[in-house]
């Protein structure tokens, strides 16, 4: 099987963002990034299909901080070939992402009849996981998406789908295809630092040539801000009869009934 991985950085959640002096960026002074979470589902999903199926697994990601060393702990995993788009992400919005990877993947030789592309379902800042159809659309190849087990035989993929309320259904599209991956069969496996110093040793990260897209952002910010604090949560209390009293009240203090 012919794999690739797309690979996204986004910020560190953990650290506190912070709001940028200009109102339309983050403050990158103590930005911290890390690679977003399904993508990293992804990886772990392409090896799984690589252990059963062979194949090559080639990780995909454009220019981001610290993104050469999650390409080289992607090869320390199993991973068989990363590349760099050298096209800053950061100056990018989703569908212009799409129309870089879009051009990448539409080089001769790219996509074979035995090719899985595997996004990340979505991410802290394309929550409606819009990269991954848009890129499907692009190639012309079929798409699915919240994927969560794949299974490959014939020229064709058997994916999980996971929808709201715990429900899952199964679906059968023709290879090659997109399948935007919301978790991997088994959790991402562990790699040691020692191993990964090893690859960064032995192994490059392969620089395609790509030109910046016309228009790299889609979507202007006016302006950025954090959550502000408003009301207060008024808190009932009491026996259930004068709950329901002071409830109807305030409901038609506010003109709700």
């Amino acid at each position: 099987m012919n794999l690739y991985v797309l690979l996204k950085m986004v910020p560190d959640t953990v650290e506190e963002l912070n709001v940028s002096a200009d109102g339309q960026s983050l403050d990158s002074e103590f930005l911290r990034f890390k690679l977003s979470e399904p993508d990293d589902h992804a990886l772990e999903q392409a090896l799984l299909l690589k252990e059963k199926h062979g194949g090559t697994v080639t990780v995909v990601a454009l220019d981001a901080p610290e993104v050469d060393d999650v390409l080289f702990t992607a090869l320390a995993k199993g991973g068989d070939r990363a590349v760099k788009i050298p096209i800053a992400q950061a100056g990018l919005g989703t569908a212009a992402s799409a129309g870089v990877l879009a051009a990448f993947f539409a080089a001769p030789g790219a996509i074979t009849p035995d090719t899985l592309l595997l996004p990340g379902s979505q991410a802290i800042d394309d929550l409606e996981g819009e990269l991954a159809p848009l890129l499907a659309a692009a190639l012309n190849l079929p798409y699915v998406g919240v994927v969560c087990g794949v299974q490959a035989a014939d020229g064709k993929a058997t994916i999980l789908k996971e929808f709201a309320g715990g429900l899952r259904a199964e679906f059968e599209v023709a290879l090659p295809a997109v399948l935007g991956i919301q978790s991997a069969e088994k959790p991402p496996r562990y790699v040691p630092v020692a191993k990964v110093r090893a690859a960064m040793k032995s192994a490059t990260i392969d620089t395609a040539e790509l030109a910046p897209p016309d228009r790299p952002v889609q979507l202007d910010i006016a302006r950025l801000y954090k959550p502000e604090a408003a009301g207060r949560a008024e808190m009932v209390e009491g026996a259930p009869a004068d709950v329901a009293d002071k409830l109807v009240d305030v409901l038609a203090k506010h003109s709700v009934v």
